[in-house]
C-alpha cells in the first residue's frame, strides 16, 4: 500500500511562515495534495507543542491522527532545528531535521533543551548554540530511537554541505557518531542524480520534502513508501526504511526540477546576476557587476565535492532508489494560462480538477490524460503530459531567487497534438 510522506514542514510559529499553518488545516491540505503522512513540525515551540497535545492522539505506534477524526492524514513527530556554532575553526550554520518516536519523547527532549537555557519560544525553528554532533548526542541520550537527518543538505547558508557554513563530509560534522546519520534531505535545489555523483553518499538514503512555509507549498517534494498494511505504518518502520534505504519499501522520491530551487546556480541577487559553475570560474568567483563574491550554489558545490563522472553516475543510479520530477499543479495551470499562480482562474481550474479527478499527485502522475482534458481542457492535459516527460524549460534559481518553470515556451499553447 503506497503512502506519500512529507517529512519537513513548518508551523505558524516559524519565522516567515503562514499563520494558517495549524494542524487541522495542514491535514485538510494534505488530503487535497495526496499526502498521507506529514511531519508535525516545530515540536520544540511551547505553544505549538501544546497545540499538538490538544489536537493529536496516537493511532499506530509513533503515528498520530487528529483527535476529532476529521481527516485521514497521519502525523509523525518531527521538526527542524538550527545549529550555529564554531567548529573546527569555522562557524557552521546547519539546519537539521529531528524526529521523535512519541510525544512523550519529544517533550523529554524539549525539557533537556530548556534546562540548558535555550529560548524555544523565539521561533518554531530555534537556533541552538550547539554543533550538529552535540545535538545528536542529546537526542541519543534522550532516546536512541530519535532520528536526525540534515536538511536541504546543499543550500549555501544552512546545508550540511553548503558553501557558506557547511562541511565537506558527514564525518567532518559527526565524527564517531556518523553511523547514526543514515539519510540526508536533497533539498529543492538538488535531485538524487546530483547526489549520486558522490561515492561518499552511496550508503546514505536520500529523502525529499517540501520544507513548506505555507499550506500551498505542502508536497512540492515528497517520498513514496510501500507498506504491507495499515498496521505496519509505524514510526519504527518508517525509521527502518530510511536507515537501511530499503528499496523494496522506499519506492521513489518526488522532486522539484532542481533548477527551480532558489540556490541551484551561482549568483548575486542584488545585481540580478546568475551564472553556471563554468562561468563562475571564468569570473574568478566575483560578480561581474559589483565585483563582490558570488554566492556559490548547489550545482557548483556538488561538482566541487563529487568524484564521479556523469557517465559513472548514470550507471550507479540504476541501483539506487529512483525519483520522479514534478511541477506543482498550480504552476502548471498558471503557465498554461500565462497568469499568476494566485489568480482566480488558476484557483478555479485547480479546484475543478481536484473535485472531479482526485488529489494533486494523482493528477500529476497517474490520471488519464483524456479525463484531464475533459475536466480541465486540452491545454492542461498537454502541459501535464509535458511535465511527466520532462519536456519543460527552467530558468535556474540563484542566491535566494526561485527558478522559473516554463511548460510552454514562446506560447506553444494549443499547437501540440496529444493522442487522447
Amino acid at each position: 500500500m503506497k503512502k506519500v510522506l512529507d517529512l519537513h514542514i513548518h508551523s505558524k510559529y516559524s519565522r516567515a511562515c503562514s499563520k494558517s499553518l495549524e494542524l487541522p488545516l495542514i491535514a485538510k491540505t494534505c488530503e487535497t495534495k495526496g499526502i498521507d503522512i506529514v511531519a508535525t513540525s516545530d515540536f520544540t515551540h511551547p505553544k505549538w507543542f501544546a497545540h499538538m497535545k490538544d489536537s493529536l492522539v496516537e493511532d499506530n505506534a509513533g503515528i498520530y491522527k487528529l483527535k476529532d477524526n476529521s481527516s485521514k492524514t497521519r502525523f509523525i513527530i518531527g521538526t527542524e532545528l538550527a545549529s550555529i556554532r564554531k567548529h573546527k575553526d569555522k562557524t557552521r550554520r546547519i539546519h537539521l531535521l529531528v524526529f521523535a518516536p512519541s510525544l512523550k519523547v519529544a517533550e523529554k527532549f524539549n525539557n533537556t533543551l530548556e534546562k540548558r537555557g535555550f529560548n524555544l519560544k523565539s521561533d518554531g525553528r530555534p537556533i541552538l548554540g550547539l554543533t550538529s554532533k552535540e545535538i545528536l548526542e542529546l537526542m541519543l541520550e534522550t532516546d536512541e530511537r530519535m532520528m536526525m537527518i540534515p536538511a536541504h543538505a546543499w543550500t549555501p547558508w544552512f546545508g550540511i554541505f553548503g558553501s557558506k557554513g557547511g562541511y565537506d563530509s558527514l564525518e567532518d560534522a559527526f565524527e564517531e557518531l556518523t553511523p547514526y546519520v543514515r539519510a540526508i534531505e536533497t533539498g529543492l535545489s538538488s535531485d538524487p542524480i546530483m547526489n549520486w555523483r558522490l561515492s561518499a553518499l552511496d550508503n546514505i538514503t536520500l529523502i525529499s520534502n517540501s520544507d513548506a512555509h505555507s499550506n500551498a507549498k505542502l508536497g512540492r517534494e515528497a517520498n513514496v513508501f510501500d507498506f504491507n498494511s495499515e498496521k505496519d505504518i509505524t514510526y519504527n518502520e518508517i525509521k527502518r526504511i530510511i536507515d537501511v534505504g530499503d528499496k523494496k519499501k522506499f519506492l521513489h522520491t518526488l522532486e522539484f526540477f532542481p533548477e527551480e530551487g532558489k540556490y541551484h546556480y551561482d549568483g548575486h541577487a542584488v545585481c540580478n546576476f546568475s551564472c553556471s559553475p563554468e562561468e563562475t570560474k571564468k569570473y574568478k568567483g566575483l560578480c561581474p557587476k559589483c565585483h563582490k563574491k558570488l554566492i556559490i550554489g548547489v550545482e557548483n558545490r556538488v561538482f566541487e565535492l563529487s568524484d564521479r563522472t556523469v557517465e559513472e553516475t548514470i550507471i550507479v543510479g540504476k541501483n539506487k532508489i529512483p525519483y520522479r520530477s514534478i511541477v506543482p499543479l498550480a504552476e502548471v495551470i498558471a503557465d498554461t494560462y500565462s497568469c499568476g499562480v494566485g489568480t482566480k482562474r488558476v484557483l478555479e481550474t485547480y479546484n475543478n480538477l481536484i473535485k472531479n479527478i482526485g488529489n494533486e499527485f494523482l493528477i500529476l502522475l497517474e490520471a488519464n490524460l483524456k479525463k484531464i482534458s475533459e475536466v480541465g481542457g486540452k491545454d492542461i492535459a498537454v502541459a501535464i503530459d509535458r511535465v511527466r516527460n520532462g519536456n519543460i524549460f527552467v530558468k535556474p534559481g540563484y542566491d535566494g531567487v526561485f527558478g522559473v518553470v516554463k511548460v510552454f515556451q514562446d506560447r506553444e499553447v494549443g499547437q501540440e497534438i496529444l493522442d487522447l
